[in-house]
């Protein structure tokens, strides 16, 4: 009786399934590294650090360089949580604070849906109607007055581009990261709030204080945000432009990881090194999101340790 008393048969139950998951993981890696292996061979580390590709049917002419996808990826990521952090976070405070009881779990629901919805609604919406929006109202507007700026000095010709998949990728990522940072602002104990109030704080300076409050949870939301972005397929295609420019320049048309994978992978078979390469792209994309992901996780969890102690 006492040793059934000691056996956690919950944890028996669930331990199968951890070590599937884990096993599932090593041999995704280790696919992956092996399968890449061949290029990351023959190119070492140039095939990371420079901007070709130059297909041919002679393996020995074949040459590649994934500098402009990966740039691409951080680019564009980084754009869409500039873009994500003020939206996601008055998004929070409003529906925490501002917006009426009919009003709160509606809001709620849209957002869970947009965070839901398969990624080619996005990026359908964002060929045919963000890219001629933004061509036209605002990077000719920019391009016309502000090119002396380096960031607006390449002509938004057709408007697909680094801007327009930073933009696109922001709007697609903000009800993630608006969930994470409403439940953390939801979570805040009253009697913080209450206790500013009772100061004499006014309603913006509590909300100032208790932003301070959850900054962990915050900056775990767009770290998430922007492992979410770095894996973006479609949508990403329809919109950056699939062209190899390694570049700051907003207007320019670009290539990401995914994007790449997604255009180059089905006449891959035909080159010797290209479906290696292909894999060596997303080993990177691989360790890349590994890393923001275990960031993200650790200040989320330092935030959840500091409220509940």
């Amino acid at each position: 009786m006492n040793l059934r008393k000691k056996i956690d048969e919950f944890k028996i139950i669930t331990l199968p399934a951890i070590i599937i998951v884990f096993i599932l993981f090593i041999l995704i890696l280790g696919f992956y590294f092996f399968s890449a292996l061949p290029a990351i061979e023959k190119y070492g580390i140039n095939l990371f650090i420079t901007n070709v590709w130059q297909a041919a049917e002679e393996a020995s002419k074949e040459v590649y360089g994934l500098a402009a996808p990966i740039w691409g990826s951080i680019y564009t990521a980084t754009i869409a949580v500039l873009i994500a952090l003020p939206l996601s976070l008055c998004y929070a405070i409003f529906v925490n604070d501002y917006a009426p009881k009919k009003l709160k779990y509606p809001l709620i629901i849209i957002s869970d849906i947009m965070a839901g919805l398969p990624t080619i609604i996005y990026g359908i919406w964002g060929a045919f109607i963000l890219v001629p929006l933004l061509r036209d109202h605002i990077m000719k507007f920019l391009y016309e007055n502000l090119s002396f700026i380096p960031l607006f000095d390449y002509p938004p010709l057709s408007g697909y581009s680094y801007l327009s998949a930073g933009i696109l990728l922001g709007i697609m990522v903000t009800p993630f990261a608006a969930a994470i940072i409403r439940e953390a602002y939801a979570m805040i104990p009253s009697v913080y709030k209450e206790g500013l109030i009772a100061l004499g704080a006014t309603r913006y300076e509590t909300t100032k204080v208790l932003i301070k409050y959850i900054k962990p949870a915050i900056i775990s939301g767009l770290i998430l945000a922007f492992g979410r972005a770095l894996g973006e397929t479609v949508a990403v295609s329809l919109v950056i432009g699939n062209s190899f420019n390694l570049t700051y320049k907003l207007f320019a048309p670009g290539y990401t990881i995914s994007s790449l994978i997604a255009n180059q992978f089905g006449n891959a078979v035909l080159y010797e090194y290209m479906t290696s390469v292909l894999y060596s792209a997303g080993l990177v994309l691989f360790v890349i999101g590994l890393i923001v992901n275990i960031i993200g996780l650790y200040y989320l969890k330092r935030w959840r340790e500091y409220v509940f102690q």
